[in-house]
């Protein structure tokens, strides 16, 4: 089958997240036998002022990277108007192309919902990585403070930085989302969100999958238990708050993977706290280690989590979790058994003593989180769920094929 991915962010130009998940599932289905083509906004990466990381891997994915020579104006447009603009052009003849499926996924800056009725394909999905459908911020967090506890949109993206987008007052998400066959969230959370939000289309859960998958599992800890958080570092993200717990903490160790925003802010506040370290962004090989040498993944999110992708990677590796109770990411856990759940500082404190002091805990919550990965979390298993979806709306919309025309 023909497949193409619409992303506004794909590697090297990402940060993570979406962008890893895009290009994983893309390999997935190259791998097994399919085309892929990929096309995202290499504009919308340059509005950080960031350079894309070095990625010489060779891949059989074929990458649109699209760029207008207006440069920054163009993800301004479409983040301002919900419509392609600039893009619209390149966008066209790229849809236009025989696709069997198309699935949208972040399209915030490469197109807005106007791009969403542009695809000429037999199927489109849309993949639910983050909130932007139903909240200006893409994350639910209220004027750059705190999780959302109720609609106040124009106030909130005004004192988030974020220009209003009128277009969100519109019939225009409505009338471009019907266009949309299914979507795909990877949490019970997220597609609760949406719904109630008045998304129309059907939302199919399916939870997304590690691509770390480490043959050995084994608890590679050794002394002092120290406890690992992996992923952006930013103020919703939650990790400023437990860096200032585990500063209070010397027995116990932490380490800090990832870039972001706060990451020079708190690499000085606290560079005289030899239990805390930060790594910045590291390759896979010495992610998957690090995962392996841990006690315990903590996810400190205080924004609700469409889902919580560091969870099902420290899965793979044997590594268990502590998760704050933020939307989605306690899914994981729930259905595990592979860790804990935290709100408060005090019962945060509580865990990381448990862990500390109980390795026979450590070892059996391991194993039950690398069994928990085996079971719903690897590749196979995602791509089983993807499959069989796009194979039963194909079903639904053939008038008169055969069933071997639309076997996936």
């Amino acid at each position: 089958m023909r497949f193409c991915m619409v992303t506004t962010f794909y590697p090297p130009y990402h940060f993570g997240g979406d962008g890893t998940y895009v290009r994983a599932l893309s390999e997935a289905l190259v791998n097994r036998g399919h085309e892929v083509t990929v096309v995202h906004c290499e504009d919308a990466y340059r509005l950080s002022g960031a350079e894309p990381h070095v990625d010489a891997s060779h891949s059989l994915v074929r990458v649109h990277r699209l760029h207008s020579r207006f440069g920054l104006l163009s993800p301004l447009l479409t983040q301002q108007t919900g419509m392609p603009m600039l893009k619209h052009r390149a966008l066209k003849d790229i849809l236009s192309e025989p696709f069997d499926v198309v699935n949208f996924h972040n399209v915030s800056l490469v197109g807005g919902p106007g791009v969403l009725p542009m695809s000429r394909a037999r199927l489109n999905l849309y993949t639910l990585h983050e909130h932007w459908l139903v909240c200006a911020t893409h994350i639910f967090w209220k004027n750059k403070q705190r999780a959302c506890d109720k609609r106040d949109c124009i106030r909130c993206s005004l004192k988030s930085g974020i220009p209003p987008q009128w277009w969100r007052y519109t019939p225009l998400l409505t009338r471009c989302t019907e266009s949309i066959d299914s979507f795909i969230s990877p949490s019970e959370y997220t597609a609760r969100q949406h719904r109630a939000f008045g998304i129309k289309p059907p939302i199919e859960v399916i939870p997304l999958f590690s691509y770390l998958s480490p043959s050995q599992f084994d608890d590679q800890s050794e002394g002092k238990p120290h406890f690992l958080t992996v992923g952006r570092i930013t103020a919703s993200k939650g990790v400023g708050e437990l860096v200032s717990a585990f500063s209070k903490w010397p027995d116990v160790a932490l380490t800090v993977v990832g870039d972001g925003d706060l990451l020079p802010e708190l690499r000085q506040r606290y560079q005289s706290y030899p239990n805390i370290q930060f790594l910045g962004q590291l390759p896979q090989q010495q992610l998957e280690q690090l995962y392996r040498q841990s006690a315990a993944l903590i996810l400190p999110s205080l924004a609700p989590e469409t889902f919580g992708l560091t969870v099902v990677e420290a899965f793979a590796c044997g590594t268990p979790a502590i998760v704050r109770v933020a939307g989605g990411n306690r899914e994981t856990i729930d259905q595990s058994g592979a860790g804990f759940l935290y709100e408060t500082e005090a019962r945060l404190r509580t865990i990381v003593e448990t862990f500390s002091q109980d390795s026979t805990l450590r070892a059996e919550l391991g194993k039950k989180a690398r069994a928990a990965y085996e079971q719903y979390y690897t590749e196979a298993v995602h791509l089983k769920s993807y499959l069989a979806l796009i194979e039963r709306l194909l079903e639904k919309t053939v008038d008169g094929e055969s069933q071997d025309d639309v076997r996936v």
